[in-house]
């Protein structure tokens, strides 16, 4: 009668797999961060460019001025973190792009920008009170 073969010997195989399982899911887990975080910039942008077109929005509809709209997008995008990129202020409307200084991004900045409208509805305005 002859000796069966003996099985390899496959001690330590686990380890391997389990080091492997673990580097993945520190993989994802570092992934899925960097969206968090991404995403919570760019809710951040958005609101910056919300509260800056409502803010240029008012000046016009206070009849300030083109100038004073763009002045004050500026100032309260800075006021939220952002710088103001562009300002379009016309009678009616004001609509704004800022944008934030974000983290690099696999050594490529990113910057989140938003952009936001705001109208102003001269029909509902009420006349000056005392």
């Amino acid at each position: 009668m002859t000796a069966r073969p003996r099985a390899r010997d496959e001690r330590g195989a686990m380890t391997v797999l389990t080091t492997a399982y673990v580097a993945l899911a520190v993989a994802i887990a570092i992934g899925l961060t960097r969206v968090g975080a991404a995403t919570v910039l760019q809710a951040r942008a958005q609101a910056a460019a919300d509260v800056a077109a409502l803010a240029a929005a008012d000046e016009l509809a206070r009849g300030r001025g083109n100038d004073a709209a763009r002045r004050a997008a500026a100032a309260v995008a800075a006021d939220n973190g952002a710088h103001l990129v562009r300002c379009w202020c016309e009678t009616t409307f004001a609509e704004v792009q800022v944008a934030l200084d974000g983290p690099d991004v696999l050594g490529f900045p990113r910057d989140p920008s938003a952009r936001a409208r705001a109208e102003v509805d001269f029909t509902r305005a009420r006349p000056p009170g005392p």
